[in-house]
């Protein structure tokens, strides 16, 4: 069970994180300090540092961390005999789904936006995929350098962010790991016989 002292502090932090995202997307990134940030979540310049020691960046990527352990934990805490993938197919199918289509929509079009938000972005999306790389290197007992597994977990974010721009994500994303799972040739066999 969490303790109080605990729970404030996460309740501190989403207060900031929504404080500043609320006022990146009415004003853009570059129009808010750091000090209005903390002023909107009634806390001072040095706790919102001491909840986001990255900067003002972090504010708007706050699940960074914790999407990275929930990567690392769908592979090595998946139930036994769930495959590698069914496992990672189940976490992103167990994340939640924040906002609604066009809040999404504006908060993606904020980070290709803006500059330092689009390297940041960048730079967490290649540590996932490393971080993933290494515990499915890990699991199958192969060296984190080998290409099998770097463009696996290369694959599987693609695959993410392929389906993310989809009509239907959950559709999309079941075709995806459904080719990662049997490969592109059976694809392939199925529409030469079509």
């Amino acid at each position: 069970m969490t303790g109080l002292r605990e729970r404030k502090k996460a309740q501190t932090r989403q207060a900031l994180a929504d404080a500043a995202l609320r006022m990146f997307l009415e004003r853009g990134y570059d129009a808010v300090s750091v000090k209005e940030i903390a002023e909107a979540a009634d806390v001072s310049v040095p706790t919102l540092f001491a909840h986001f020691p990255d900067g003002k960046e972090s504010l708007v990527f706050d699940l960074d961390a914790d999407r990275e352990q929930q990567l690392i934990s769908a592979v090595r805490d998946r139930a036994p005999g769930t495959g590698l993938l069914a496992g990672l197919r189940a976490a992103f199918d167990a994340q939640p789904r924040p906002g609604t289509e066009g809040q999404l929509r504006d908060f993606r079009q904020l980070i290709q936006d803006t500059p330092v938000l689009a390297s940041y972005f960048r730079n967490m999306w290649q540590r996932h995929e490393d971080a993933l790389a290494g515990v499915i290197a890990e699991d199958l007992g192969l060296d984190p350098g080998d290409v099998a597994v770097t463009a696996l977990a290369h694959f599987v974010f693609g695959g993410l962010d392929v389906a993310r721009r989809s009509d239907d994500p959950a559709a999309a994303l079941t075709r995806i790991f459904g080719l990662l799972e049997t490969g592109w040739g059976a694809m392939l066999e199925q529409s030469r016989r079509e």
